[in-house]
This record gives C-alpha cells, structure tokens and sequence, in this order.
C-alpha cells in the first residue's frame, strides 16, 4: 500500500511539475503530465531507497524551525559580506564529518546544507559520511566554529527527526553488506 501510494505521489508531482513549466492549467496539459510522468517512471524507475527509521512530527518541526533560522541568519550575514567596506571574505573548504545512518538522511542534510546561503557542498565521502563544503565566510575563529555548531545541530536534529535509536532498523541490503 505505501508502495503505491509513493508511485501516485509520484506520478502527480511530476505531472504538477508539467503544468508549472507550461503556466496554466487545461486539461491538455494534464493529460500530456500524466501521460509524461507516465513515461519517466515507467521508462526511467529510480533504485528503491530503503526507509530505515521513522519520522518523528515534533523533532521535524524543530528541524524546519532551525533551517528556516539558518537561512534568516546566513542571508543577513551574506548581505553584510557584500555591502561592508573591505576586501572581500576568506573563504575555504571545510571538512565536516556526519553520524547520520541512512542514505537517504545524508543527501537530505547535503541538501539543507546547500540551501543555507554562502555553503555549497563540493564532495560526500559516502562511507566515511564526510562532507566537503566550500563556506564563503571563514575569516575568524568565530566564524568557522559557527560553521562546524550548525552542522552539528543540523546533524543532531536530523538524527532526531528521522534516526532515533529505538526505531533504527537497517535495511537489508546494509545487514548482507
């Protein structure tokens, strides 16, 4: 059941997807979206991701909080970069190392991280969970120590929002590895 549900979730957001490329909403072009999205997923199916923990709603909400307080926080630091008087700031390439289990967790971390204005992450060492980010702002002490306490957070969070200990269940495919 939640395998089909996943497939229809699927099959209306790329078929939402369709009708927001065209800009407007006919019966034509909901008909050649599902007819498209047909054609992906059946044509192009995606590996299946194992699901291993559980979704925790408070400890989410608390993830959602913190990312949307980085963002506020990083585009104000940003903007200040940009309009104070000076050289520009130093920037560099920052090791931060995550306890996150799943897969699926990991490229959800990489992508808050590369949504947080002025970090991109360049390299995920995949078995030694290592992210490789370039942070425009690492001028102080202060400034990388912020850095690696937003990972942590972050981590810490994510850990809680979908990791918990008492419902990990590794997936078959790690347990035969």
């Amino acid at each position: 059941m939640r395998r089909v549900a996943l497939r229809v979730w699927v099959l209306v957001w790329l078929m939402l997807v369709w009708i927001l490329l065209w800009g407007n909403v006919s019966a034509a072009n909901v008909l050649s979206g599902l007819a498209i999205a047909l054609i992906i997923t059946l044509l192009l199916p995606l590996p299946p991701v194992p699901i291993e923990g559980r979704v925790h709603p408070i400890s989410l909400l608390g993830l959602i909080g913190l990312v949307g307080w980085y963002l506020v926080q990083s585009s104000l630091q940003l903007a200040w970069l940009a309009v104070k008087p000076g050289p520009p700031p130093l920037s560099a390439v920052l090791r931060a190392h995550m306890a996150i289990k799943s897969d699926l967790v990991l490229a959800l971390a990489v992508n808050i991280i590369n949504l947080t204005p002025g970090t991109i992450v360049l390299e995920i060492d995949q078995v030694r969970r290592m992210l490789y980010v370039h942070v425009i702002d690492v001028g102080s002490d202060r400034a990388v120590n912020r850095f690696y306490r937003q990972i942590t957070q972050i981590e810490r969070r994510l850990v809680a929002s979908f990791e918990r200990e008492e419902h990990w269940r590794p997936s078959a495919e790690k347990e035969s590895a």
